[in-house]
């Protein structure tokens, strides 16, 4: 009974997530015209992507309230997760939000510092995880348990801190440097937050848990109704963020989405299989570090530009394309994950 009652919850979280982008997206984006919200384009990018100056951004705000209201209208809170999933969307969002004002007031893409922008980030990491530590400490295991293998795990100890930052912040300045593109970053974050909802939904039951060797977390299937939400707002947030784009999710959504999947990632004990299916995100941020580090050290780019997707804009692939190729990878590589859990 209780699972069934779980299943329609998460079937609600989804349809009330993504009603919600659906219905209040026109609106949202007529405000962000009105108020002049446009998309700041760098001119050294691709010149294709001039045309988009003047698009609304900040679109990511539609997703948080969606992801919030769904999440807090459907959920029982028996979880500590859910608290620090939603803490993690907010104070992150704040931080894009913010970045993306100040892109919008000064007209230029800088926006927050670098350093700024990760001591930011670390402290709501941080900070989130140091709470359920403290209060919730059987949520939290400072044990990283190895991919495609069951229950081998190396304890972190002491520098699990470290791990949480590198985790939550890389993801989530990952899908950021991923969003370029018309609904490049929304599908994969989908396809992903899928993934991770079916774990926490097993890892929540002791027997599916112990069917396929995931270690069992009480309470830990109610983060499952936090993914919903993700999926339904992402896809409501697609019907305008599809090519051609009506509105950006800007680093408002970025930001906190990315950091949402890296949380969610730590809670479910599964960050080395989140990074595989992330792979596209993990190879767009690669790209940007190899090129900065090769141009100091060698005085030579080994992209033509980065990241990644506008390596292939200049190369002369067409924007749907690489959205959908790379939409693609994302999908197969998430089925080989799954695969290998449930292959266990």
């Amino acid at each position: 009974m209780m699972e069934l009652l779980l299943v329609y919850r998460l079937m609600g979280v989804f349809v009330t997530a993504y009603m919600i982008c659906i219905l209040a997206g026109r609106p949202v984006i007529s405000l962000l015209n009105k108020l002049q919200m446009a998309q700041s384009i760098r001119e050294v990018g691709p010149q294709s992507h001039l045309e988009k100056s003047g698009t609304p951004t900040m679109g990511g705000v539609l997703i948080i309230a969606s992801v919030t209201l769904a999440t807090v209208f459907w959920s029982n809170f028996s979880s500590p997760a859910v608290g620090l999933v939603l803490w993690v969307l907010l104070g992150t969002g704040a931080i894009g939000f913010y970045d993306d004002w100040l892109k919008v007031r000064w007209k230029n893409s800088k926006g927050v510092s670098a350093r700024m922008k990760f001591s930011c980030q670390s402290l709501v990491a941080l900070s989130g995880f140091a709470w359920l530590f403290a209060y919730h400490p059987a949520m939290v295991d400072t044990h990283i348990f190895l991919p495609f293998v069951a229950k081998v795990s190396v304890s972190f100890g002491w520098a699990y801190g470290l791990w949480v930052i590198l985790v939550v912040v890389g993801s989530s300045n990952a899908l950021n440097l991923t969003d370029g593109l018309d609904g490049l970053a929304t599908m994969p974050m989908v396809m992903i937050v899928m993934a991770l909802g079916i774990i926490a939904f097993m890892m929540g039951k002791p027997m599916l848990a112990h069917s396929y060797a995931l270690p069992y977390i009480a309470g830990l299937q109610e983060l499952s109704i936090c993914c919903a939400a993700m999926m339904g707002a992402g896809l409501g947030f697609l019907w305008f963020n599809a090519y051609p784009a009506e509105v950006f999710m800007g680093d408002v959504g970025a930001l906190s989405l990315g950091a949402c999947m890296g949380t969610i990632a730590l809670l479910v004990k599964q960050e080395w299989l989140f990074m595989f299916m992330s792979g596209v995100l993990v190879a767009e941020t690669l790209s940007v570090v190899i090129q900065v580090a090769s141009f100091k050290l060698r005085g030579k780019r080994v992209f033509k530009m980065a990241p990644l997707h506008h390596h292939y804009e200049i190369k002369g692939w067409s924007e749907p394309t690489i959205i959908t190729r790379f939409w693609i990878i994302t999908m197969v590589l998430v089925l080989v994950c799954l695969t290998s859990i449930f292959a266990r």
